[in-house]
């Protein structure tokens, strides 16, 4: 088996780089088209990770949506939905969030090792919790996966956790679409923070694929040697 799981980037942002804006509800970035794709890319792995500021923000269910795909998942030994995967340093989860209480599907959270007694106490039996180190070390949480089973991640979001990813090079593939539209607002959300990443303008990525979706575009970007790996 593999030190570390395959590692699959997912994002969808705005023109100028925008995964959100900064009102209260959630902006949709996406149509329907590549909403059924990102279902696809779930369906094809073995676990979802998002950050714990995108479960406060979002609340999303992180469930393989057609019914065809779970099916399938469940002909093949697998649960219908991927294992369910957040990353915390401070321990401010919520056990009534939809990734605790949606899908009869494994959940584990990775806290901080000041915060993970705490996320222990307020969540119960509602989900695996290991203590990932302080602050919380990426290489750590993904051996601790592959030692699970996980084979292929594809991580979510938000901000913060894709930063980490890339800047630790422990992405292997970027799916990046583009929305028709500016988001013009610096108290929102872009794709990434500042970091030290491995592409810049002396090391390019590799654009491996573009790909129109109705009105949205897919840049699909080599990130390693083990690009299209499984």
């Amino acid at each position: 088996m593999s030190e570390r799981p395959y590692v699959l980037l997912s994002c969808a942002m705005s023109i100028d780089g925008y995964i959100d804006d900064a009102k209260d509800t959630r902006l949709l970035l996406s149509n329907d088209a590549d909403f059924d794709r990102v279902d696809a890319v779930r369906a094809g792995c073995d676990a979802i990770l998002v950050g714990a500021h995108t479960i406060r923000r979002d609340d999303p269910r992180l469930l393989v949506r057609c019914q065809d795909r779970r099916e399938a998942r469940v002909a093949h030994g697998l649960p219908p939905s991927p294992t369910k995967v957040t990353l915390t340093a401070h321990g401010d989860v919520d056990p009534a969030a939809a990734f605790f209480t949606a899908g009869d599907v494994d959940k584990i959270v990775y806290a901080a090792s000041r915060a993970a007694d705490q996320v222990r106490a307020r969540i119960g039996g509602l989900a695996v919790v290991v203590d990932a180190g302080d602050p919380v070390d990426l290489a750590q949480v993904l051996a601790d996966l592959a030692g699970r089973g996980i084979g292929r991640l594809v991580v979510e979001g938000g901000r913060s956790t894709h930063t980490q990813f890339l800047t630790a090079g422990l992405a292997d593939e970027l799916h990046l679409v583009v929305a028709p539209f500016f988001v013009g607002d610096c108290r929102a959300s872009r794709f990434v923070g500042d970091g030290a990443f491995p592409w810049n303008p002396d090391r390019r990525a590799n654009l491996a694929e573009v790909r129109q979706i109705g009105d949205v575009v897919l840049l699909r970007y080599a990130l390693s040697d083990r690009f299209g790996a499984g």
